[in-house]
């Protein structure tokens, strides 16, 4: 059981690390939680039996190292939003350059065709 949550932890405390020096780094949090919940539990196991291990302190080095490293990009990092205003003019005139193009096309069709389009 003790060994169980070990592993729990050292991998949720990987995560972490992984996901706090991605650009989702919001996700960290996760299992950031998950590894000290995890750790936790191990460390009260290996207490209760009297041998602490080294590991159980590692993950929990990783925790607050990747813990660390979002709180930072969170507050450091700010999100920039470009000038959206060139998007919406050049979105606008595709739209009215598509339409144009629909109002010129000239569609030929029979009658016997178009009842064919109907029964389909």
């Amino acid at each position: 059981m003790k060994k169980l949550f070990t592993i729990l932890a050292f991998i949720a405390s990987l995560f972490a690390i992984i996901f706090s020096v991605l650009p989702i780094s919001n996700l960290a949090v996760m299992p950031a939680v998950a590894a000290i919940f995890f750790g936790l539990i191990a460390y009260f196991l290996s207490k209760k039996a009297g041998k602490v291990k080294k590991i159980i302190q590692f993950t929990f080095l990783l925790t607050i190292i990747a813990l660390a490293i979002t709180t930072y990009k969170s507050v450091f990092n700010t999100t920039e939003v470009a000038n959206t205003e060139a998007i919406e003019a050049t979105e606008n005139k595709l739209e009215e350059e598509s339409m144009e193009e629909l109002e010129n096309l000239e569609i030929d069709l029979d009658e016997s065709e178009l009842e064919d389009i109907l029964i389909e």
